[in-house]
């Protein structure tokens, strides 16, 4: 099984094969070493957000105009972010690839997180977003890839795509 780190080290690889012009961002615990790399990379290209809707908004206006752009957030802000999702880069066909952390499951400290969490994939589902899941059930020598496959399948079928992501244990 493969650790945090190996799985962050995996996600920051796919970013730097995809090369955002921009990446959006929630800042997280969880994501930091992704952010952290996306700073030492882009500098004040990686855009800090204060909510998801938001970041939806910036990043779907920036993929109007041509940016290649990424957003990473937790999911439990997915909820935040579904009217917009919904409503604007998958009714107006704009590509977007959301890089979404999981929380939740075993060793989770934060009690709020499990109603929202344990479901936020069939919610994406009831709302008709595309998405992936990368966990330890597929290899880490793939996780790259298939971020970097889900961001041209975004492009192609011109619309949000999310990469769930569990970077914390299983």
């Amino acid at each position: 099984m493969s650790t945090p780190a190996e799985r962050s080290a995996a996600i920051s690889s796919a970013l730097d094969a995809i090369d955002p012009e921009w990446v959006i961002q929630i800042p997280s615990s969880t994501l930091k070493a992704i952010i952290d790399h996306e700073i030492t990379r882009l500098g004040p290209r990686v855009l800090p957000v204060t909510r998801e809707e938001e970041g939806v908004g910036i990043a779907s206006g920036m993929a109007l105009v041509g940016r290649r752009v990424v957003m990473i957030v937790q999911d439990n802000g997915i909820g935040n972010a579904l009217t917009a999702l919904t409503t604007f880069p998958q009714a107006y066909h704009i590509p977007l690839l959301m890089i979404v952390t999981r929380r939740g499951g075993l060793g989770e400290y934060n009690s709020m997180i499990h109603t929202f969490c344990e479901r936020v994939e069939d919610i994406s589902a009831a709302a008709d977003l595309r998405a992936f899941r990368l966990d330890g059930a597929v290899p880490i020598d793939e996780w790259s890839r298939r971020v970097v496959d889900a961001y041209e399948f975004a492009r192609i079928t011109r619309r949000p795509v999310i990469v769930y992501v569990n970077l914390m244990r299983e």
